[in-house]
């Protein structure tokens, strides 16, 4: 049976969000109806809000969403009507790739992440009478109520502060996961972080948790390095630097142990590339065009630098979400200097101001309180 739910419908590319009341179906197999707290903004829904996809709208986007389980499909264990969760990406937990513990990787993962839909094909909720793409990161969290998974639920005390755990799910596990589950860096050594958005922040304050030497921040806006020299960063540089690549090989002695790349460009991972030190690690988070390519020098290489993609930081939320909330709640991790919280009718007022960059994580508050 279906419960009629708001949600915010992009009709078409570009397009603003039109809050509209859709139809949510029963919770499946493994599925629980969440009742939605507050969802955060991240760059991966502005992109499928401007096409890049490449799924037919209309939809309902978004996928760092936190709210308080309502009820459950069968099969489903661990979770009860009234737990407070944090939802991230799906994964099947039964492939050879989840198997050897790297769910970020499943086999599924387009599928039950990216399509839009369930693993299955099916969507959720239906607008007007019709099928509407619904089932984004199994959750598409820009709405009042959800149907996500067990699989990709995350249980929190039921006195959370939602708001603030929202964009753990996605943008926030992503930069800190590449530190501290991808890298594993080790106490001294050194990162150099490029684009110090969400992602690139997390990246920051996970490092200076691991104990780096030097953390390396690079942006185009003079405030987010302020930030990000606030949050840990060792030494700031403006993006159009000249000589910025000369610069930091010359103060790291040869380059740094890992480079982050967290804008996806082409220019700006060679950049990261170039300040990586032989058997040095760069790692790709941003999130490039489809055409996208970058040029690399073989014999880089060949002398044992490395070059990675990354999704979701090789973070495992299961794990991975928790250990993050115990470090805000330890003031390790201050998530509330990255977020700006909206109403939902204001959610077209949160996409413009990410865009302008003038904030730097957006988060929808759909219904208000903790847990309880």
């Amino acid at each position: 049976m279906t419960v009629p739910v708001r949600a915010a419908v992009l009709r078409e590319v570009n397009a603003p969000f039109v809050l509209e009341e859709v139809d949510l179906d029963a919770p499946r197999q493994g599925e629980l109806r969440v009742r939605v707290h507050a969802s955060g903004i991240c760059h991966t829904d502005l992109s499928y809000r401007a096409g890049q996809g490449r799924f037919a709208f209309p939809a309902v986007l978004g996928h760092e969403g936190a709210g308080v389980v309502e009820s459950v499909g069968e099969g489903v264990t661990g979770f009860e009507p009234g737990d407070a969760v944090v939802l991230s990406y799906y994964s099947c937990r039964a492939c050879g790739t989840c198997a050897r513990g790297q769910p970020a990787y499943c086999e599924q993962g387009y599928a039950g992440n990216f399509s839009g839909a369930r693993p299955d094909g099916t969507y959720p909720m239906r607008w007007r009478g019709e099928p509407i793409r619904s089932g984004f990161f199994h959750q598409s969290s820009f709405a009042t109520h959800v149907l996500a998974h067990q699989h990709n639920a995350v249980k929190v005390a039921k006195d959370a502060p939602l708001e603030l755990l929202a964009p753990l799910g996605c943008g926030f596990q992503t930069g800190a996961g590449a530190v501290l589950e991808s890298f594993r860096l080790q106490p001294g050594q050194r990162l150099a972080v490029f684009g110090v958005g969400a992602v690139g922040l997390a990246a920051v304050m996970a490092a200076r948790v691991a104990g780096a030497a030097s953390i390396f921040a690079v942006d185009l806006d003079a405030r987010r390095l302020e930030l990000a020299r606030e949050l840990g960063a060792t030494d700031t540089f403006l993006a159009d630097e000249p000589e910025l690549t000369r610069t930091v090989l010359k103060k790291t002695r040869g380059g740094v142990d890992f480079a982050l790349e967290c804008v996806g460009s082409p220019k700006v991972l060679r950049q990261a590339f170039d300040v990586t030190r032989p058997l040095g690690t760069c790692g790709l988070l941003g999130l490039p065009s489809a055409d996208a390519q970058v040029s690399i020098p073989m014999m880089a290489l060949l002398f044992g630098k490395r070059l990675v993609g990354m999704l979701e930081g090789d973070a495992d939320p299961k794990r991975f979400v928790p250990r993050l909330v115990a470090l805000h709640a330890q003031g390790s991790f201050p998530l509330e200097k990255l977020s700006r919280s909206y109403a939902f009718e204001a959610i077209n007022d949160a996409v413009h101001d990410m865009e302008s960059r003038t904030v730097i994580k957006p988060v929808l508050r759909m219904h208000t309180g903790a847990a309880r």
